[in-house]
């Protein structure tokens, strides 16, 4: 049996120490993740990142670096997940834009806050460390063709 894990982006945004992230019912259950979803045909990830941002929070994204690729197996799924993860800031805020479903709303939290709620994977909190941490990429260190 081949590997085909769900490829998915992820937005991290920092602004005077406080991150944005999403509350979104999974499940039944309220948690917390960066913006992100699943790369949709015909993008590039840094489309799918911008997108995946605005829906998800109401603000434009433009991503500066890529942070990391990261590698997920939820417990008892029979599905991996790859996340690319960009750094970069937002501007121009929609805030009368409706949130994509399952978000139900988007906040700018702290470290510490966010260490006191449930996290949807772990790698929410990866991602916020590897950028504390100084990780930095160039955009170009991972290419994707718009047409594959």
């Amino acid at each position: 049996m081949s590997w085909k894990p769900d490829i998915t982006v992820a937005a991290v945004v920092e602004r005077d120490g406080h991150f944005l992230v999403v509350e979104e019912r999974i499940a039944n259950r309220l948690v917390y993740n960066q913006p992100a979803g699943h790369v949709e045909a015909g993008e590039d990830f840094l489309q799918a990142v911008r997108r995946e941002t605005l829906e998800e929070t109401a603000w434009h994204f433009e991503p500066k670096w890529l942070l990391g690729v990261y590698r997920w197996h939820a417990p008892g799924k029979p599905r991996s997940t790859l996340r690319f993860a960009y750094a970069g800031s937002v501007r121009d805020h929609e805030p009368g834009r409706a949130l994509d479903t399952p978000v139900v709303a988007a906040h700018w939290l702290t470290r510490t806050q966010l260490l006191a709620l449930p996290a949807r994977t772990p790698m929410v909190m990866q991602c916020i460390d590897d950028y504390l941490a100084g990780a930095r990429l160039p955009l170009n260190t991972v290419m994707s063709a718009a047409n594959s």
